[in-house]
């Protein structure tokens, strides 16, 4: 019988408004990036205001804020780099996701309040790698997705009991070996080691024979091509107990570019399965919770390298599917006019029934039919079509504010 064990949530947070999501819908912990050294640069980051504001929502709440500063540093960056890190450690930031030594070095010089985490870039794939991370002051290893569950039990063992081992569970996987890729800077100009990747690993390729100038053939696997570059996501819900059994204790969910509505439906469905083993050992995960997955944007799923190379990785096509579409973000609850006040996000009418999103199991799943809805000034609302506006649902289901409804398409 498995035992139950303490475990973290750690969800992605590319803006504020995707942190107080996570946060909403239950993760433990959000990683973000400032607006230098993180391998997002494309995200909407923390400038130092937003930064201070989002160490103090979370840690008002009891949750914790890692910062990523995980780039492929240069000369020039050191110049900037003391400042920048002594304004974490004022500000208490709980952990730096690292991955270049120097920059580690001077981690523990200038910030030696924050925990220092190994970033995924730095290819920990072995016991020995991870112990040395421990040795350099490392209280976290976040282990390169090429792990499989049996190594990882092995590297759990050989490492002192104080230091974490963290691991993607689900998300986006870099077609190279942990992210480690000169793809988009070769095509592009745009390095991702320098966080400015422009995912051309998504895009369909063709090849040219020598002595055939000008005739350009499709790499095919069968009538709709191939995409060879291009992954899977990563998908464990179902496989949570076997996680924890190898010794993780952060679960990492990938998708800081990722949409607040992607943040709510996954951060929901693996709150949701985690509790469940924290209560109950031989805890299944119920189907409700793995269809919640299939809700949100994503591409085919796989289990990775957690079973070795089993599983094949490369898709058919780089276009995401989803079958639902974010609707409205729940403001709060008018008791006298008995509805619901929304956000509108996407287009929706009178006689749509709009799912609830929620932490709260009582909403979760309820559909809403639309029967009457009007705005703040209270005219009646047949259509909602722009975008933002406080719109009000009569309705007796009373969802909270930040949850989130959405329509299937």
């Amino acid at each position: 019988m498995r035992q139950t064990v303490k475990t973290e949530l750690l969800a992605p947070a590319g803006d504020f408004e995707k942190l107080k999501t996570a946060i909403h819908f239950g993760a433990d912990a959000v990683y973000v990036g400032g607006s230098e050294f993180s391998l997002r640069a494309n995200a909407k980051n923390f400038g130092e205001s937003q930064m201070r504001e989002a160490c103090a929502y979370v840690h008002d709440r009891g949750k914790k804020i890692y910062v990523a500063v995980n780039v492929f540093a240069k000369n020039d960056d050191f110049d900037r780099l003391p400042a920048y890190l002594s304004f974490l450690n004022e500000i208490g930031v709980d952990g730096l996701i690292v991955t270049d030594p120097g920059v580690i070095e001077f981690c523990k010089k200038y910030a030696p309040v924050s925990e220092i985490h190994i970033s995924t870039q730095a290819n920990t794939t072995n016991k020995y790698s991870a112990a040395f991370w421990a040795e350099q002051g490392a209280k976290r290893i976040v282990l390169a997705r090429e792990t499989s569950l049996e190594e990882i039990k092995e590297i759990r063992a050989y490492l002192p009991k104080d230091v974490q081992i963290e691991a993607f569970v689900h998300g986006a996987m870099c077609i190279s070996y942990s992210g480690r890729c000169l793809l988009s800077a070769v095509l592009a100009g745009r390095s991702g080691n320098r966080g400015d990747c422009v995912q051309a690993c998504r895009w369909e390729y063709e090849i040219t024979e020598k002595n055939r100038k000008g005739e350009r053939l499709p790499i095919t696997e069968d009538d709709r091509g191939t995409y060879i570059l291009n992954s899977k996501d990563l998908n464990m819900l179902g496989h949570i107990g076997e996680l924890i059994d190898s010794g993780v204790y952060s679960f990492k969910i990938e998708g800081r570019m990722k949409s607040q509505y992607y943040v709510a439906s996954v951060v929901n469905a693996y709150r949701k399965a985690i509790d469940g083993f924290g209560t109950d050992p031989d805890y299944k995960v119920p189907e409700l919770l793995i269809a919640e997955l299939e809700k949100n944007s994503h591409r085919d799923y796989t289990t990775g390298f957690y079973y070795g190379e089993k599983d094949s990785v490369c898709l058919h096509t780089s276009q995401p599917k989803c079958d639902y579409e974010f609707s409205a973000i729940v403001k709060g609850y008018d008791e006298e006019l008995g509805a619901i006040a929304v956000e509108m996000r996407n287009r929706f009418a009178v006689g749509d029934s709009l799912e609830i999103l929620s932490p709260d199991d009582g909403c979760f799943g309820k559909n809403i039919v639309i029967n009457e809805m009007f705005d703040e000034t209270g005219e009646p609302v047949t259509d909602a079509k722009l975008v933002q506006q406080t719109i009000l649902i009569r309705s007796e289901i009373r969802p909270l504010a930040g949850d989130i409804l959405r329509k299937k398409v």
